[in-house]
């Protein structure tokens, strides 16, 4: 048989080389492999998933402590230029918007809204705190919003 232009341009289009052709065509993954990957993807992830979870937790307890932090320090800055505290009624809203009876008040202390703790739930605020006339409470109640508490649903707090 003399090779024509077809032939040699494309092996297959003869009959000569039809069955390796078909044989690569038809090459895949059995049942068994792809069962041996999804095995050691699942054990993967039982490994992985428990430390990431982990790790939310801890995240959303240090950034409730950073939070805290910084609204102190705001804080802080509005009784220096006015010589007080804000009171538990004005809340955390006085470093935003200036109190009606508040003299040398340089503000806004803080940039934006008042965060809300990493839980969703606002950061409380009292004036007297509980160690006396001269400190206020700020904290954050953890995951459940309730005083009191273990691990994420424990108490995140400031008492200055």
């Amino acid at each position: 048989m003399k090779p024509n232009l077809l032939t040699q341009c494309f092996p297959t289009a003869s009959g000569t080389n039809r069955a390796a052709g078909s044989a690569r065509r038809k090459r895949g993954f059995t049942l068994i492999e792809l069962m041996v990957v999804i095995l050691i993807i699942a054990i993967l992830a039982a490994l992985v998933v428990p430390k990431v979870i982990g790790r939310t937790s801890d995240a959303k307890i240090a950034k409730a402590k950073s939070d805290i932090s910084t609204l102190a320090g705001s804080i802080n800055a509005f009784r220096l230029d006015t010589g007080r505290y804000p009171s538990t009624e004005e809340g955390l809203q006085a470093l935003r918007l200036q109190p009606a009876d508040v003299s040398n008040w340089k503000g806004p202390y803080i940039t934006k809204d008042v965060p809300a703790d990493p839980w969703g739930n606002p950061y409380e605020y009292e004036y007297p705190g509980q160690s006396g006339a001269e400190s206020f409470g700020l904290r954050s109640y953890g995951s459940d919003g309730q005083q009191g508490g273990e691990g994420e649903a424990a108490d995140v707090s400031e008492e200055e």
